[in-house]
């Protein structure tokens, strides 16, 4: 009796050692996890904190105002007119008076418009009327109109018969749209009228370009049954205007709004002769035709 009672003495202070030892085994292997998971996070913290942020492409040039730390701030959406827009600022004898650097964002997505434009950082910017009516920045930060390209039509645009726009002549068509950061109602008109007549992504082939020009090298190429787009009047070399379907007759056009909650008149006048200067530039006939706001002589 007194053999069984000690084995079970010695049982219990056996498992009670064993469940001490345990505890201190998992107790030090998680303070090993931590140190080792802290020393590899403050090792790797340098590459993270040279992640640049995935909102916008960026071109900056700095002008002669030496010890100013004035930006002008310019939000456009397409990559050209900002090439354009950054030079020819950065060279305006206004723009040097004022500002020590030029920063033009190149906009990508919604989410960088509802930044640039809702939260008024930027002092020029070429979007849509829509989309500052929509946020009251012309009332809240004082964008003014000072140029603007004009209204167009859309088209659903083939290459060799006329679109219908019925479910059972585009089910299965392959339709090439322009992706939104090129234009704000580039892919908004087509999709709507897709939306209406019962179509959508799962039934329909919709592949996304940067811009009028890639549309149309893709039909031509055959890659692509339709595209939406304006009918241009330089379109009749290579298209027949028999075979483009009008989808909406009025689409907003773009516009330009600079900041004025200053009586700043120099810098507006300024403004609008880089505007008009980089419309006659550039090699889109939409953007050359422009009608600039009065204000200057």
């Amino acid at each position: 009796m007194k053999s069984l009672y000690k084995s079970l003495i010695h049982l219990v202070v056996f498992l009670t050692n064993f469940r001490i030892v345990a505890t201190g085994k998992w107790i030090i292997f998680i303070l090993a996890a931590l140190v080792c998971g802290s020393i590899n996070y403050f090792q790797n913290s340098d590459e993270y904190s040279d992640i640049a942020p995935q909102t916008g492409q960026y071109l900056t040039c700095k002008t002669d105002l030496q010890g100013n730390s004035d930006v002008f701030s310019v939000y456009v959406t397409d990559g050209r007119i900002a090439e354009m827009a950054s030079e020819r600022l950065c060279n305006d004898k206004t723009i040097k008076r004022q500002y020590g650097e030029v920063k033009v964002t190149i906009g990508q997505s919604d989410y960088d418009t509802f930044r640039y434009i809702n939260h008024g950082v930027v002092d020029l910017a070429l979007v849509k009327s829509n989309v500052v009516d929509a946020f009251g920045a012309d009332q809240i930060y004082g964008l003014t109109k000072v140029a603007s390209h004009p209204d167009y039509s859309a088209f659903f645009i083939a290459l060799r018969e006329r679109p219908l726009l019925s479910k059972e002549y585009l089910l299965g068509k392959k339709i090439g749209l322009l992706d939104y950061p090129s234009s704000r109602s580039g892919h908004i008109v087509p999709k709507t009228v897709l939306q209406n007549l019962g179509l959508s992504d799962s039934n329909v082939d919709i592949v996304y370009f940067s811009s009028h020009q890639e549309l149309r090298r893709a039909l031509l190429a055959g890659d692509i049954d339709i595209i939406s787009s304006y009918w241009a009047e330089e379109d009749k070399d290579n298209f027949s205007r028999n075979y483009a379907t009008p989808l909406q007759e009025s689409v907003s056009g773009m516009q330009w709004y600079l900041k004025m909650q200053t009586q700043n008149t120099d810098l507006f006048c300024a403004i609008q002769s880089v505007i008009h200067e980089v419309a006659m530039s550039h090699p889109r006939p939409y953007y050359k035709t422009i009608t600039l706001e009065e204000g200057c002589n």
